[in-house]
């Protein structure tokens, strides 16, 4: 027929049509859909969050939570004792009575002075400022969390959460002052205040420092040999005060009869746990002291009595039980052994320092460097005389009423600080180059 195309006219049209369609090959193996951005790890979705985003009104009320939870871990023992004491003494306890006593425990463990009438007392039961210190370092770490900051990185939102939990801890122990204070128990609210923002900021911010891990953001800037002498000095001063803390303990078994007759004093059942609760929450106190005279310059109990290995002047002293186990006459004999703990102490710490420097790197054993060891022994002596002289300002008070005088309790810190330094650095010295020649450079394995 005319005017009607053929079979090949057809045929080329439909393949030129089909030549200019587009085709897509679809990839069977993904999910139909629009595509998902990859997912995040919860930690470093919440480190890309501005700062914008963080809630205060939130933030504000975790840490007014946490610090009245800090505070009330640290009350609620004393509490109980107070009501236990007042009920077995065939006493009515009263809420009152049991909050203002609980409350002076707790402001004395930050080192709030209290003035009653038997006389001033200040000296800080270091067990309950433990437990109340140990306490705040948690709630900075969940202040950290209201902050979305965990695992930052970032030393500034430590900062910020130390700040925020020290001044809620503030008030609330300003509060606690103002409540105490009274005709019985005289308390100043503004230094009550002031310690408990100190306490507060202090150890809450070492808690935001672990829970932002900002600790390696810190080391980073500071040599390592820097770094090796200050956990040098450290372990030396806790060694140093575990030494003390034995030779305390030793002391209160070698003398347990004159210790348990002392309970005599406090008659009854609560009289007895009374005294031994008292001297329970001195063990660190003492640990400290014992510390103080091993170093040599020895405990003073008022302008009375000096207790040191050297000598003692015996005057007035509590009736407790750990204090009736003081020593009352000078070392002899094998005894002056004892006197060699704290530079027993120093030799380990420097050993440690040795095998630390040994520690295998990327599967490398690192060679001894002499000069390293050197240094940072030397530097540990500071560190660690620091630490003891901040330990015997912490674990010394008053106790005005109970003894005569000025009524001053505890070692001086200054003096056995600088012994400590000088301990510490000799044996840190003995310590890391004494047994360094035993490791060879090839494995770091002893000879």
């Amino acid at each position: 027929m005319a005017g009607t195309p053929d079979e090949d006219t057809l045929a080329a049209a439909e393949a030129a049509h089909l030549a200019l369609r587009e085709t897509v090959k679809l990839d069977l193996s993904e999910p139909a859909g629009p595509a998902r951005p990859p997912r995040q790890g919860a930690r470093a979705a919440v480190a890309a969050r501005p700062s914008s985003t963080v809630p205060w009104l939130r933030t504000g009320i975790a840490v007014a939570v946490n610090a009245i939870l800090a505070a009330l871990t640290a009350v609620g023992p004393l509490a109980v004792l107070v009501v236990l004491a007042v009920v077995v003494a065939h006493g009515e306890p009263t809420p009152a009575v049991t909050a203002r006593f609980s409350l002076a425990g707790w402001l004395l463990s930050l080192g709030v002075p209290l003035t009653t009438s038997f006389g001033t007392l200040s000296l800080a039961p270091l067990a309950l400022a433990w437990l109340a210190c140990w306490r705040v370092m948690q709630g900075g770490v969940n202040t950290t969390r209201a902050l979305r900051a965990q695992g930052s990185r970032d030393p500034r939102r430590a900062l910020i959460a130390g700040a925020l939990f020290g001044i809620a801890y503030a008030v609330l122990a300003g509060l606690a002052g103002w409540f105490v204070d009274s005709e019985a128990i005289e308390v100043a609210p503004r230094r009550a205040a002031l310690h408990g923002f100190v306490v507060g900021f202090v150890f809450a911010t070492l808690g935001a420092i672990r829970a932002t891990d900002a600790i390696r953001v810190l080391a980073r800037g500071v040599p390592t040999v820097v770094r090796d002498a200050t956990r040098t000095g450290s372990v030396a001063a806790l060694l140093m005060v575990a030494a003390g803390g034995a030779v305390t303990g030793l002391a209160v078994v070698l003398r347990a009869s004159e210790a348990s007759s002392s309970l005599t004093a406090y008659p009854g059942v609560a009289g007895h746990a009374g005294a031994t609760l008292v001297s329970l929450a001195l063990a660190p106190n003492m640990a400290v002291w014992g510390a103080a005279y091993l170093l040599g310059p020895g405990i003073t109990f008022g302008p009375d009595t000096l207790i040191r290995a050297s000598g003692v002047a015996v005057g007035k002293l509590p009736v407790l039980p750990a204090f009736v186990a003081m020593p009352d006459d000078a070392l002899h004999g094998i005894a002056n052994a004892l006197l060699g703990l704290p530079l027993v102490a120093g030799i380990t710490a420097g050993w440690l320092l040795t095998r630390r420097r040994l520690r295998p790197r990327n599967g490398v054993i690192p060679p001894v460097r002499w000069g390293h060891l050197l240094t940072g022994s030397i530097l540990a002596g500071p560190i660690a005389g620091a630490l003891i002289a901040l330990a015997c300002f912490a674990a010394r008070g008053d106790l005005t009423g109970v003894l005569s005088g000025a009524g001053q309790v505890g070692p001086a810190p200054v003096a056995v600080g600088v012994i400590a330094m000088g301990v510490t650095a000799l044996g840190c010295l003995i310590g890391s180059l004494g047994t360094g020649p035993l490791y060879r450079e090839d494995g770091g394995q002893p000879r």
